[in-house]
């Protein structure tokens, strides 16, 4: 674990766990990037969904810093906002400022607009980009996991088996007791680990299987794992449900969402999708190559 700042420029101080997410936050871009080439979105489509994209990443992290802050609040009286952050308030507070950009663009600005910049000409909506970019955040999740590991936050309970990796210096448990030097098991390892591979495997169903529903694997993966693996914390976070952990709410209701979300795309997103991918090739590199009959 590393705590410290990794180098200092100036004032400027850099560590670890930021860097890690700045770095899921450019390979989460760098796939989508790829993913909307690959499936052949046009370019008015790509620009507008990845701009939405770094808007609702920021407002992600307000919202991560916000529902902390809520949570300590309710715990203790003080609302100290930018101290620490939650993954599931970044989660929330992200989607649900997507969702409402990109309807309010699609619905309500386009169709009134009369500066062609504004007007919609995407070739694919967001029914057809949500069947890959759960695993563009998969990614970035797995590196933020990362992140807190080398920070030292969302710490594991105390073991004395070969697992165990001495905690951060200054974090306290539950009880305030001092964790300096104890051993402690790497949650934040383990879900790194297990979110790199729940990424790969949403990759192959989609890309080798052409499997639709990844977020509805995402949501239902990540929900079962992390209501499980809340059992082997110890760090505090607050709480407002007696007997479980805010996290653990919130897991709840992402296996909810995402076995709803079957049915919704069963019935609903699946008569909506557009089909990029089986239009005419918007690259004339692969126009060039359907018209040799060599594209794939």
């Amino acid at each position: 674990m590393h705590p410290e700042p990794l180098l200092t420029i100036g004032s400027v101080e850099i560590y670890a766990y930021g860097l890690c997410m700045a770095i899921g936050i450019i390979c989460c871009f760098a796939f989508l990037m790829w993913a909307f080439w690959y499936k052949n979105f046009n370019e008015e489509c790509t620009d507008k969904m990845l701009l939405l994209g770094i808007v609702a990443t920021a407002i992600g992290i307000l919202f991560a810093m916000l529902f902390q802050s809520v949570y300590n609040y309710i715990e203790t009286g003080t609302f100290n906002f930018g101290s620490s952050m939650t993954f599931y308030g970044g989660l929330i507070g992200g989607v649900a400022s997507y969702l409402g950009f990109y309807n309010l663009y699609v619905y309500v600005v386009a169709p009134r607009a009369k500066a062609k910049f504004l007007q919609n000409n995407m070739n694919a909506g967001l029914t057809d980009a949500v069947t890959f970019i759960p695993i563009g955040i998969c990614i970035a999740h797995a590196f933020g996991r990362l992140g807190c590991f080398f920070a030292g936050c969302c710490y594991g309970r105390p073991t004395d088996s070969w697992i165990g990796l001495p905690c951060a210096h200054g974090y306290n448990d539950i009880l305030g007791q001092n964790m300096d030097g104890v051993n402690v098991i790497p949650v934040q390892l383990l879900e790194c680990i297990f979110l790199f591979v729940l990424a790969a495997a949403m990759a192959v169903l989609y890309f080798k299987f052409r499997f639709n529903c990844n977020l509805a694997v995402y949501c239902i993966a990540y929900g079962v794992w992390r209501f499980i693996i809340e059992y082997f914390r110890i760090d505090d976070r607050g709480g407002f449900i007696p007997g479980i952990t805010p996290s653990q709410f919130w897991s709840i209701i992402m296996v909810a969402a995402g076995i709803g979300y079957i049915f919704l795309y069963k019935y609903v997103l699946k008569k909506l999708m557009k089909h990029p991918e089986l239009q005419p090739p918007v690259d004339p590199r692969r126009a060039k190559k359907a018209e040799d009959g060599t594209e794939e």
